[in-house]
């Protein structure tokens, strides 16, 4: 009775451990400064379209609907994807207590899914790995409710989670990959190759992913090219693949990862020979995973670019089977140290976001390098100069930089970037009036490209150079310019 009381009990502690992680996300999500990704995504949300450069256009619409509730504030960026992560919780620990024929096995998954670095930082920013993470918790989920009920509504079901993932992020479609592979290797479940459901499942996906397609074809296939050159590769070096595999330990966690792993070889090694659903957690990674460590073969691959496989790792990392030999012993730690370290790593991550533990270079310190830390004294002074100068607008010359001035000024002036002008097709061209000048160019040191704006200005002068601090520390200088005379105004 009492070890009955004791299974029941755990799940519950776990359940409650997650909404308390929830909790403090939320207090995270309204208090941290914008990464310069979510201040650019936010711009996007200005400007509603069907297509971007960098992505498709789903993560615009996220933000929107959190900022017409909350207002432009961070809360309102992240309150969305926030959602989306409650929601891809729901869906990995139904998905696990599916395929692992286990509810404890499903609250465990759920549980690790929450504690990886990469659901805690990368899940909860607004950026277009958020909804291609929830998309793909869901799209398992009704996979696995194909193997258990064999009822064809999942397939359409799985379509539409299909389609937001294609909406979200052009990664998308490792998902139908893995999918197909499930059929092909799974004899219970190849008879669906013969049915026409999962081909509407898959036309359902096509059809909400065709504006994307209607876009790009208006703008010369900007954003497709853009995303799958980078497939094509040359040369051959291996300096970047420790990177990556190292990028997603600590992305996992040690011990998740170590366990994603084990299971992933258990249900291998052990449940293969059964035929069971549980090979879909298999087939899910393997098609990406293959094609990220090829890649990295090459050239770098970015952490979050695998983000959307969490929700089927965290489940394999639940698997409950055992194996034999050391890695008994391997397993039976990395059980027991799992949720702890992963709290801690969590834990220490956040307490970083807002009081730094350690004085770290700005290149060894990712808060100082993707968050707008100290950052609300450099546009106070900006805006003050504009003033004094009496310029129209500010210019830049990246990306990041239009994004954070454009949600931090409190005078919320005109934000042109003068480079890139593909990164905003959605917006109209910047009047001719401002871009007439005077302007302020604000830029960081390390990146000045005062000579572009010269061919653009007839003067230009440097007026201040301010630092961003965090602490004591110097992240890094801004320059900012005075820029007038203008020799071409369009």
């Amino acid at each position: 009775m009492s070890l009955n009381g004791e299974e029941t009990r755990a799940p519950r502690r776990a359940l409650v451990f997650i909404a308390a992680l929830m909790g403090l996300r939320a207090i995270v999500a309204a208090h941290a400064p914008l990464a310069f990704d979510e201040a650019y995504y936010w711009r996007w949300s200005k400007s509603l379209a069907a297509g971007y450069l960098d992505h498709p256009p789903l993560i615009a619409y996220v933000i929107r609907m959190g900022t017409t509730i909350f207002g432009d504030t961070p809360l309102g960026v992240r309150a969305v994807p926030l959602v989306l992560l409650i929601g891809a919780t729901w869906a990995v620990w139904r998905s696990g207590a599916l395929l692992l024929r286990s509810d404890s096995a499903g609250v465990t998954a759920a549980l690790f899914f929450n504690l990886t670095l990469m659901s805690s930082t990368v899940g909860l920013a607004a950026t277009p790995d958020s909804p291609a993470m929830a998309a793909a918790a869901f799209f398992v989920f009704s996979l696995a409710k194909v193997a258990e009920t064999e009822r064809p509504i999942w397939w359409a079901a799985a379509g539409a989670a299909g389609g937001f993932g294609l909406l979200a992020k052009y990664t998308a479609p490792f998902l139908g990959v893995g999918a197909l592979l499930w059929l092909c290797v799974s004899p219970r479940e190849r008879r669906w190759l013969r049915s026409p459901w999962p081909y509407l499942g898959a036309a359902l996906a096509l059809a909400m992913f065709a504006p994307v397609i209607v876009w790009n074809a208006a703008h010369t296939w900007i954003s497709f090219a853009w995303q799958f050159a980078r497939v094509v590769t040359h040369g051959f070096s291996l300096r970047y693949l420790g990177d990556f595999v190292a990028g997603q330990v600590g992305l996992a966690t040690p011990f998740i990862f170590i366990l994603g792993l084990v299971g992933v070889v258990g249900i291998v090694r052990t449940e293969a020979k059964r035929r069971l659903p549980v090979l879909l957690i298999v087939a899910m990674l393997a098609p990406a995973t293959a094609y990220f460590l090829w890649h990295s073969t090459h050239s770098r691959v970015q952490g979050n670019w695998p983000s959307f496989l969490y929700p089927v790792f965290c489940i394999a990392a639940a698997w409950p089977g055992q194996i034999g030999g050391l890695g008994a012993h391997v397993v039976r730690f990395s059980r027991a140290a799992a949720v702890t370290t992963a709290a801690l790593v969590t834990l220490v991550a956040y307490l970083h976001t807002f009081w730094p533990l350690v004085a770290l270079p700005r290149s060894k310190d990712p808060v100082a390098r993707l968050l707008a830390v100290g950052y609300g004294p450099i546009v106070e002074e900006i805006d003050a100069l504009r003033r004094q100068t009496g310029a129209r607008g500010v210019v830049t010359t990246n990306y990041a930089q239009t994004g954070w001035l454009a949600f931090y000024a409190p005078s919320h002036p005109p934000v042109v970037q003068l480079t890139e002008r593909d990164r905003w097709h959605q917006e109209p061209p910047p009047a001719p009036d401002l871009m007439a000048g005077p302007v302020l160019y604000v830029t960081e040191s390390w990146r000045d490209l005062k000579e572009m704006v010269t061919a653009r200005y007839a003067r230009i002068t440097l007026l201040a150079r301010i630092p961003r601090l965090r602490g004591d520390v110097v992240i890094e200088d801004y320059l900012v310019y005075r820029a007038d005379g203008a020799r071409d105004p369009r």
